[in-house]
């Protein structure tokens, strides 16, 4: 965002991005919340002060496989469906979290990630499925590790996922580091699932628009463009009724 603020307090039509992430998961229900803070994380703790929500300091941002590692201690004892969100996610719904995890139980997954289509794909993680669109997960390939046929693909990952947990840490074991950034990626657990013959699921979203990343602050101004459309339609719907 080339800014001093960390980037989940900038504001969207007067509120902090994460703000909108917390309310999301508020209208989903769900009976806990972490939040991983690393950049000006007394900062981001300070602007919400009565957040039902516990806070984690990842002292070293190294990837967001290494932000859920942090939050291990935090999550000792817990057994059930652990839900991975991104903080930067405003257009996020509660709708869409609860698709995502009513299709995660059922199938029994270890692993399911939250996709979409999009128009350009340029510098997403691509989701990879065997035996084409419709057919089943076989890993999730970041853009500058993809061939040209796997950059074609549309299917992207939006870094939102929902594990079976204690599962995942299981696979947070087996994490490493080896790549140019010396990061841990969430994406890896995919593949370490598969090899170890645990279930790794994708739920498509269908409007690629509440997925959106904030990273500049010309995608910013077109998330508020976008959710003052997505918020007033279904008003302007109701009042023609």
């Amino acid at each position: 965002m080339k800014s001093d603020l960390a980037k989940v307090l900038h504001p969207m039509l007067g509120r902090p991005l994460l703000e909108y992430v917390l309310d999301a998961l508020t209208e989903l229900g769900v009976a806990r919340t972490l939040v991983v803070v690393g950049h000006q994380a007394e900062r981001v703790r300070a602007a919400f002060p009565n957040a039902d929500a516990e806070w984690v300091l990842q002292a070293e941002q190294r990837g967001t496989g290494h932000a859920v590692l942090v939050a291990a201690p935090a999550l000792e004892g817990f057994a059930g469906t652990l839900l991975v969100v991104c903080g930067d996610t405003p257009l996020l719904r509660a709708a869409t979290l609860h698709e995502l995890l009513e299709h995660h139980r059922a199938s029994r997954a270890a692993v399911t990630v939250l996709s979409t289509r999009v128009p350009d794909a340029t510098g997403y993680g691509r989701i990879v499925r065997q035996g084409g669109a419709d057919g089943p997960v076989a890993a999730i390939v970041e853009h500058r590790d993809a061939s040209p046929e796997v950059r074609r693909i549309d299917e992207i990952n939006s870094g939102i996922f929902a594990f079976h947990y204690p599962a995942l840490q299981e696979l947070l074991v087996h994490l490493t580091a080896h790549n140019a950034q010396g990061e841990y990626y969430l994406t890896d657990t995919v593949k370490l699932a598969l090899e170890r013959g645990l279930k790794a699921e994708a739920v498509c979203a269908p409007d690629y628009r509440e997925l959106l990343g904030i990273n500049t602050v010309e995608q910013l101004a077109e998330a508020e463009r976008l959710f003052r459309a997505l918020h007033d339609a279904p008003r302007r719907a109701a009042g023609e009724r």
